[in-house]
Parts: structure tokens; C-alpha cells; sequence
């Protein structure tokens, strides 16, 4: 499967997997071991990307606060 989605950094790429195991163990939603996501369902996924943005944003503005800090 083919996405348009392209990360800025490549090297995020595995962090970001890590991220999205995470945030679905925490919401108590087992990823597939196999790589195949057509059995999770429409609103686990999005619950997933949602949760996985928030973190993403919180990140960002805690690193934003940092440099504004020195």
C-alpha cells in the first residue's frame, strides 16, 4: 500500500511506530503483529491518530517553551 504522507525527517519514522504502539497499549487497543490493519476498526484508528497528535503537539509546544526559557 502506497501513502502520499512523507515524513520531513526519515529518521522519525521509527520513533513515530513506537509512539503509535504506545499510545494503543495505553488505550487498550492491540496493534497487528502482522503489519495488516483491516480489522482495526474506523473509530480505534482514529482514536490512535488522535491521541498520537495530541502527544505529538504537547512535544512540540514543551520544546517551544524551552527556548523561549533561555
Amino acid at each position: 500500500m502506497s501513502t502520499s504522507n512523507q515524513l520531513v525527517v526519515p529518521q522519525a519514522s521509527a520513533a513515530l511506530d513506537q509512539l503509535k504502539y504506545e499510545v494503543a497499549q495505553e488505550l487498550g487497543i492491540a496493534i497487528p503483529q502482522d503489519g495488516y490493519y483491516g480489522n482495526i476498526t474506523t473509530k480505534d484508528a482514529g482514536s490512535i491518530g488522535g491521541s498520537i497528535t495530541r502527544k505529538l503537539v504537547q512535544i512540540a509546544e514543551q520544546s517551544l517553551a524551552g527556548q523561549a526559557g533561555h
